[in-house]
């Protein structure tokens, strides 16, 4: 019997095919990729036809434009010269419509398009999928269930839980006047806000912005704010798997794990108090208002306009995106196809001297009584059906917080450290928000005073 062997050379020759045959493949289904790629860049600038922008690179697009944080500026210089609208390329094939002008933003908001996948997808690991994310039948039903919570007459019971939060951050800024230094609010606003809503949302006894395990909680949302923000400038973070393997990807892990395990047990701690009986009860007897609660809650119409001008220069959320679900038309006649993702840039709104003359002069008198201004020239909780459905809330404990800290303090800026704002998720200061603190004399910050 003899057996016949392969040689090396035979073998060799084998493998060498496959790996020619292989690479051939791997060839093909690149080239198809990258001319699905240009059919689509090309698809994608006859659409945008009627809408200029800067020149773009082929496949940096404008990311080198906004380096270093300098996306406002660029947003308020693109305000000035495109109207309306300008395209911002992230890459080559894949491109944002900012929209900046009220009548363009009213059209928007006017529409049920869903939130752009693109860049919310991200949220969903970090927040779950809430009001924020959802859309259609699934969003409008959570919306109706949890409007009722937020009616005026129903918040205004909370009132007294704010100013107990606020009071807390009061007392720890006058422990902190004898440090001859400006004093570094954010994070000591950040926690006070985490309180206020611990007590409102949860019933939460005590403060927790004594707590050390909350001021890693705000860190970690903080970072989160940063990460899932540089996240969605990055074309290969856009991989799960990838995006995993990154120092960032890591550090995301991390602050979502911090993050979770903070409001899980939030939540399991106060269904335990919910079993406990009478608690229910406890929770409807305490619904009234006491007599500060309505001085601070009274007609304070210089506070609202004061309130409202600092939100027009500083947005909460610089802008919002939507994914178009049919094609659109504006009132200029110029219109945009099914499928392009548009960003209503709230900051390059609220920053368009069109809309706002002297846009960066703080004047309060903009939002005087009777004043005349388009119904969308001012969206700091978003507009149309998807607005902020705790706008009222955040107004409440905006003027809370101002009356009370005005009782007592003089704030000053530190005119070497003037805040820098910067686009994440949320708007936020690069160098932090430094203020001198002065102690007025005689406050009247207590009730009893009152």
């Amino acid at each position: 019997m003899s057996v016949s062997v392969l040689s090396p050379s035979r073998r060799l020759g084998g493998v060498s095919g496959i790996l020619q045959v292989t690479s051939l493949l791997i060839l093909l289904l690149l080239l198809i990729k990258a001319a699905q790629l240009y059919l689509h860049r090309q698809w994608l600038l006859k659409a945008l036809q009627q809408f200029p922008c800067p020149p773009s690179h082929w496949l940096f697009g404008h990311i080198q434009e906004f380096q270093h944080d300098q996306e406002l500026q660029r947003i308020q210089e693109r305000v000035k010269t495109f109207p309306s609208a300008c395209p911002y390329w992230i890459w080559g094939g894949k491109v944002r419509v900012q929209l900046y002008d009220p009548d363009y933003m009213k059209v928007i908001l006017g529409r049920s398009d869903p939130k752009s996948h693109g860049s919310y997808k991200f949220l969903a690991p970090r927040i779950g999928y809430g009001l924020l994310l959802l859309n259609g039948q699934t969003w409008f039903q959570h919306r109706r269930m949890l409007t009722p919570a937020f009616h005026n007459d129903i918040l205004k019971p909370y009132v007294g839980l704010m100013a107990d939060s606020v009071r807390v951050m009061l007392d720890k800024w006058e422990e902190l006047l004898g440090q001859d230094s400006p004093l570094e609010v954010f994070q000591h606003v950040s926690l006070m806000t985490l309180d206020t809503i611990m007590k409102s949302a949860f019933s939460h006894q005590g403060s927790i912005q004594v707590d050390r395990n909350s001021q890693s909680y705000i860190q970690a949302i903080s970072d989160l704010n940063s990460l899932v923000f540089c996240c969605m400038r990055n074309a290969f973070h856009e991989n799960d798997t990838i995006y995993s393997l990154t120092s960032a990807g890591r550090w995301t892990h991390r602050a979502c794990q911090l993050a979770h395990q903070h409001t899980d047990q939030v939540i399991q701690l106060r269904k335990a108090q919910l079993q406990k009986e009478g608690e229910l009860e406890k929770i409807k007897r305490k619904r009234h208002l006491d007599f500060l609660d309505i001085l601070l809650l009274a007609k304070m119409p210089y506070t609202t306009m004061c309130i409202k001008e600092a939100l027009r220069l500083y947005p909460p959320v610089p802008g919002i995106g939507r994914e178009l679900s049919t094609p659109v038309t504006f009132p200029d006649g110029r219109s945009l196809p099914k499928g392009i993702m548009v960003l209503l840039s709230i900051y390059g709104l609220h920053h368009n001297p069109k809309v706002w003359p002297n846009l960066e002069v703080f004047d309060p008198s903009r939002f005087a009584p009777g004043s005349a201004q388009h119904s969308h020239a001012f969206l700091p909780f978003s507009g149309g059906s998807r607005n902020c459905i705790g706008k009222q809330f955040a107004m409440n404990q905006l003027k809370v917080a101002r009356a009370l800290t005005l009782l007592r303090f003089e704030l000053l800026p530190d005119p070497t450290r003037i805040p820098i704002p910067m686009a994440r998720l949320v708007l936020k200061s690069k160098n932090g928000i430094h203020l001198r603190l002065r102690r007025l004399p005689n406050p009247c910050e207590d009730k009893d005073q009152l």
